[in-house]
């Protein structure tokens, strides 16, 4: 019987969770960790979460991006910048997807990767207003 502990590797779990603490700094909802290690052989973990505008997506985008490069990471690839309703950036072993609302109900990634065990993130508290 498989353990349902994450697999991901210890690096794609820390730079999801910096990226996801970046977006959640800006105000970015619903934001969920993925481990896809199980699952696919491209990734380990995909990031999910949502903006309220185009503007707002894209603006999430830059601020992870910015995290992860302070980490020296840098995506292979970036995808939907020119309409901001979804935007992607594959870093390899991580894969950010930042959706408007709508977009990211018709897509319904969690959904399609139901069987992916989920990866604790909790915003530290100087990204919650009290």
């Amino acid at each position: 019987m498989s353990s349902h502990q994450p697999k991901a590797t210890d690096e794609a779990v820390a730079t999801a969770r910096a990226a996801a603490e970046a977006i959640s700094e800006k105000n970015g909802e619903d934001i969920q960790l993925l481990d896809l290690s199980g699952l696919l052989v491209v990734t380990d973990v995909f990031l999910i979460a949502t903006g309220t505008s185009t503007r707002h997506v894209k603006t999430l985008v830059d601020d992870a991006s910015d995290a992860l490069r302070a980490i020296d990471r840098k995506p292979i690839r970036r995808e939907g910048m020119e309409h901001g309703e979804w935007v992607l950036l594959d870093y390899g072993d991580v894969v950010i997807h930042v959706f408007e609302r709508e977009t990211r109900e018709y897509y319904d990634l969690e959904r399609l990767w139901a069987d992916a065990p989920r990866i604790a993130f909790e915003p530290s508290s100087t990204a919650v207003d009290s």
